[in-house]
Formats: C-alpha cells, sequence, structure tokens
C-alpha cells in the first residue's frame, strides 16, 4: 500500500476531528460519565482502531496490517499503564472526580502531539543513521529491568505531582489553594491566580514527556514505517478517557500488569539489537559487517505480545493476589455503599446490600496477612469505612428489633483486622 501525502492529510484529519469532536461534545460541560456511556464510547474507538487495521488487509497489504496491530496492542497496554500514573497524580491534586475526564484529554491531546514530534525525529534518526537501534534497544531493556526492579523492590512511590515544570509554573504566577469549576486561571482581588486544574496539567503534561521515552522505541522496534507508527500510536491514545471510567475498578486489579509491560518492553528490545545486528553498520562489530543472526518476523512478534497481554490479566485477575485485591476492594466498596442507602430505601434493596456487604467482608478476613498489608495503603480509613458500614446495620437492625450478624472484627475496639 502506498503511504501518499492525501492519505497522511486525510489520516490526520479523522484524527484531529475525533479529538475535537470529543472536545465539544463530551468535556465541555464537567460531568462523570455513566458506565454506559463509558462502555458504548470505549467500544467505538477501539471499533475504529480496529476497522483501519482492514483496511491494509482489503488492498493486500498483510505486513503493514500486521505491524499496525502489532504496534496498535503494544501502545494500547502501555498507555492503560499511564492511567495508573495519571490516577496518581489527579489523587495528589484531588481533582474533583467531575472534571477528570477533562484533564485526561489534555494529556491525551498532549500525549499525541508530542509523541508526534518523537515519531518525526525518530524517522529523521533512523533514515540517518540506522544503528540507533541499538540505543532504542539497549533503552528498552534498561526501562524494562528498572520497571521490573520497581515491582520487585517496592520502590516505586513517586510524586509525580511535583516534578520541575510544576515548580516552575507556581514560580511563574501564584497558585490559588482551590479549584475554581474548571478553569485554568482566576483572579483574587485583582491579582491572576493560576488554579490547580492548571497545575495537574502541567504534571500530567511533564509526566506524558517521560512515557514517550520507552513508548516511541517501542513502536519502532515493530515498524520502521512513520505512517504505521502514528496511527498506531494514535489510534491508542483514542478513547483512553472513556476506557479510564469503564475499567476505573479494575485497573487496579490488574497486579501484575507492570510484570507484563516489562517482558513486552524487553522482548521487543531484544528484537530491535538482533535487527540492528542484522544491519550493522559499526565498525567495531563484526568489522563492520551484517551479523547473521536471525531476526524475529513480526507476525511473530504479535502473537507473543497478545499472548504476553493475556497470561497477565489472567494472572492478575486470577492468582491469589489478584482475589486478595479484589476481596479487599469489594469489601470496601460495598461497605460504603451501604452507609450511603436512604434511610427509607426498600427491604429488598437493603438486604441485597448487606448481604454483599456482607459475603466480600468476610472473603476479606479471609485475606493472608502479607497480601493485607501488601494491598492496603490506607488502613486507618479503610477499617474506618468497614466498621462504619456495619455499626450502621447493627444500630438499623436493633432499631427494627431485628439480629444483625455482625464479624468479630468489625466490633472490635481497634477496628477491624482488615
Amino acid at each position: 500500500m502506498e503511504i501518499t501525502p492525501l492519505l497522511w492529510g486525510i489520516t490526520i484529519a479523522l484524527i484531529v476531528g475525533l479529538l475535537l469532536f470529543d472536545y465539544i461534545f463530551h468535556v465541555r460541560k464537567a460531568h462523570v460519565p455513566t458506565i454506559r456511556e463509558a462502555a458504548i464510547w470505549s467500544a467505538v474507538y477501539v471499533g475504529i482502531a480496529l476497522l483501519f487495521g482492514l483496511m491494509f488487509f482489503a488492498v493486500g497489504d498483510t505486513a503493514h496490517a500486521v505491524e499496525y496491530y502489532a504496534g496498535y496492542l503494544t501502545e494500547k497496554a502501555l498507555s492503560v499503564d499511564n492511567l495508573f500514573v495519571f490516577l496518581v497524580i489527579m489523587a495528589s491534586f484531588q481533582v474533583p472526580r467531575e472534571y477528570q475526564q477533562k484533564v485526561l484529554l489534555f494529556g491525551i491531546t498532549f500525549a499525541l502531539i508530542s509523541r508526534t514530534a518523537f515519531i518525526l525525529v525518530g524517522a529523521a534518526i533512523i533514515e540517518a543513521w540506522s544503528d540507533v537501534f541499538y540505543l532504542f534497544g539497549i533503552l528498552l531493556l534498561l526501562i524494562a529491568g528498572q520497571q521490573l526492579k520497581g515491582e520487585l523492590t517496592g520502590d516505586k512511590d513517586k510524586d509525580e505531582a511535583d516534578n520541575i515544570m510544576v515548580r516552575t509554573a507556581t514560580k511563574i504566577l501564584p497558585a490559588h489553594d482551590e479549584y475554581v469549576e474548571d478553569k485554568l486561571f482566576t483572579r483574587v482581588n485583582g491579582k491572576l491566580l493560576i488554579t490547580p486544574m492548571l497545575l495537574v496539567m502541567v504534571a500530567i503534561g511533564a509526566t506524558d514527556l517521560l512515557f514517550a521515552f520507552d513508548s516511541i522505541p517501542a513502536i519502532f522496534g515493530l515498524t520502521q514505517e512513520p505512517y504505521i507508527v502514528f496511527t498506531a500510536t494514535a489510534f491508542s491514545l483514542m478513547g483512553l478517557r472513556q476506557l479510564y471510567f469503564l475499567i476505573d475498578g479494575l485497573l487496579d486489579r490488574l497486579v501484575y500488569l507492570s510484570y507484563g509491560l516489562a517482558a513486552i518492553l524487553g522482548f521487543i528490545g531484544v528484537k530491535l539489537i538482533l535487527h540492528a545486528l542484522h544491519e550493522n553498520n559499526l565498525p567495531f562489530i563484526n568489522q563492520g559487517a551484517n551479523v547473521p543472526v536471525a531476526e524475529v518476523p513480526t507476525n511473530i512478534s504479535l502473537v507473543v505480545i497478545m499472548v504476553i497481554l493475556l497470561v497477565t490479566v489472567l494472572l492478575s485477575l486470577y492468582s491469589p493476589k489478584g482475589k486478595a485485591l479484589r476481596a479487599l476492594q469489594n469489601a470496601e466498596r460495598f461497605a460504603f455503599r451501604y452507609t450511603k442507602l436512604d434511610e427509607d430505601a426498600p427491604a429488598q434493596e437493603r438486604a441485597e446490600a448487606e448481604e454483599r456487604m456482607d459475603r466480600w467482608t468476610q472473603a476479606a478476613e479471609q485475606v493472608a496477612p502479607k497480601f493485607r498489608e501488601e494491598l492496603i495503603e490506607h488502613k486507618d480509613r479503610y477499617s474506618q469505612i468497614i466498621r462504619t458500614a456495619h455499626e450502621t446495620r447493627l444500630a438499623s437492625a436493633q432499631a427494627a428489633g431485628r439480629q444483625a450478624p455482625v464479624s468479630e472484627d468489625i466490633v472490635e475496639q481497634n477496628g477491624p483486622s482488615l
């Protein structure tokens, strides 16, 4: 398939149109998307991305189709990992829930712009110096090792909100302490101030730049066609905002996602180095001649990436650690929901809420102590939520003249052992 300037123009117009549609119809009015809204639009954007790949099959360009899907899957997985960091940043700035999708859309737009710049620079470097694949491969192996080290040692906690761009922004203009709707600037006593909304966008923009250092080399390891690199990256970012709200509760359950991404980055790093050896021009390696090594075909790369992602998700959801996290999260979630029931809630609704709360509380109490210590970040808050819910239930039962089974852990003076 010939990549013409017309094709580039149509593709860019399509992506810009999708972004404008999001800005005009989805985030102009601050609101929290419903699960149904998030599911529908996530499916729409994923569908568009998958249909786009079929275009290559339609014209008989199987090679580019496989490269596109391999790149799309890799970039999508890395984008989901980015959502974890976005979550940390927004929690650090205490972004109100209804404003989060505007922050996310800004992050996606900035990522698209910054990664497009990286793609153009990367393509120019590859054209001028093919041995840059050695550097790309080593960079990915270092990133994979660093990510794996962070998981194994637990040294992952960084204040993503406290970076140099945020500190610079606050020096240029004084910051206001509170959000003023979703405005970026406000005036207090005639003085122009930046709001936390602008600061969180600056923090996410700075973090996006760091993400590009593993994202772009990774996809160049699967294809050297700039058009494929751009479209796979762009479509992987589109719909990320809706996906965030759709899998909000699931994000934390992907406990082994970092291991999977480390494996993918390591695999692509090795693939890049093999490719560099096969096309070697460095005089100190095999006297500047090509090294006869076997390269990994792109269709094999696609299968490897799919298998790694599938195994990662299944292990995250069904391993003992994944099941423990699910029990702890659901115990907290359904306990909190119970306390929010209206006093005049129907008896059946209250009974169903009690049943779910009891079931998951019991499951949480059976979680191994090592998982409790590792998975519960704010133990006092967690215990208070559980205790309050069951005390509310006990008071409700006593008022109704009935007996409610309550866990011994929950009525202890110092809170539950969870």
